[in-house]
């Protein structure tokens, strides 16, 4: 367990300055082995809000501390936030680490009290592929698929829907499709090797696409969405994060699209004390907070 003092620097009004403990907790095991995610939990009296945070890297790599400086600037404004680890290729693909990612959701939904969290407050942020897959769970609460694997016995309640309050998306990969016609156009081999492991094949990646179930009416819940999107990233095509918002309002959604200047893909995750980051963690830290489900 370790605790440390986190000051924020976000515009005044922004809450901020809590102590918070960071501590592993093993939230689901498979025969391959445990699931961890990294706590953490501001000391206080709460009720606080939540949020999962699900990491990138292409679907293939990172883990539960990817995010750190993200994770830890979020938890020290007052929000309990939930790092998780997930399977990945070689030991599983699509859609097995969109069910870890479910039962997470379920999972910090059902010790909502022991954190001291406010239930109607519990959202998801998702990094790059990380993005994708949280938006698939959010999407498809009651896929079978997504749903069905089951939480420990011993945790008390846990709803079989991933239901989220709200949902943050940076530089999410949220169209894998067109990213893959990217990819193959620029011969970018390392990319083009995620795809093929996580996906297996261009039919796979079609029907878990977030635009294709956005268009399709497929999508059971559509909570507030923030897209976060830096201008000069080149792992996602330019217009993808303005086509998702469009395609999320169309279906009846409430998404808001930021784009910032300077910002290569992962800027939240390199450093959040660039004027890019600052600023988007500003928006981040007011969307949590104000944020509820109805």
């Amino acid at each position: 367990m370790q605790y440390y003092s986190m000051q924020t620097s976000w515009s005044a009004g922004a809450p901020g300055g809590y102590e918070v403990e960071e501590r592993d907790v093993e939230f689901l095991r498979h025969d391959t082995g445990a699931l961890l995610a990294r706590m953490y939990v501001p000391l206080g009296e709460g009720p606080f809000p939540a949020v999962l945070s699900v990491h990138g890297g292409a679907w293939t790599s990172g883990d539960r501390f990817n995010n750190e400086p993200a994770n830890r600037a979020l938890a020290g404004t007052g929000a309990v936030v939930m790092s998780v680890d997930f399977r990945m290729p070689p030991v599983a693909g699509y859609p097995e680490p969109v069910a870890d990612v479910h039962l997470a959701i379920r999972w910090l939904r059902a010790h909502a009290e022991r954190y001291r969290i406010d239930p109607a407050r519990i959202g998801g942020i998702g990094f790059s592929s990380g993005g994708h897959q949280l938006t698939l769970a959010v999407l498809r609460p009651e896929d079978d698929r997504y749903a069905r694997l089951p939480l420990e016995p011993r945790t008390p309640g846990g709803s079989p829907q991933a239901r989220l309050a709200f949902l943050i998306l940076c530089y999410a990969v949220l169209d894998p499709v067109t990213r893959w016609q990217m990819v193959q156009a620029e011969h970018r081999q390392k990319l083009i090797d995620s795809h093929v492991a996580y996906w297996g094949d261009e039919a796979t990646m079609t029907e878990g696409n977030p635009m294709r179930i956005l268009a399709s009416g497929e999508a059971a819940t559509l909570p507030p969405a923030l897209v976060i999107q830096g201008v000069v990233d080149n792992n996602l095509t330019p217009d993808m994060a303005d086509r998702f918002g469009a395609a999320y309002r169309e279906a009846g959604g409430a998404a808001e699209v930021l784009r910032y200047e300077d910002a290569p893909h992962g800027f939240l995750t390199r450093d959040v004390s660039t004027p890019a980051a600052v600023t988007a963690m500003e928006r981040i830290v007011r969307f949590t907070h104000e944020a509820r489900s109805h």
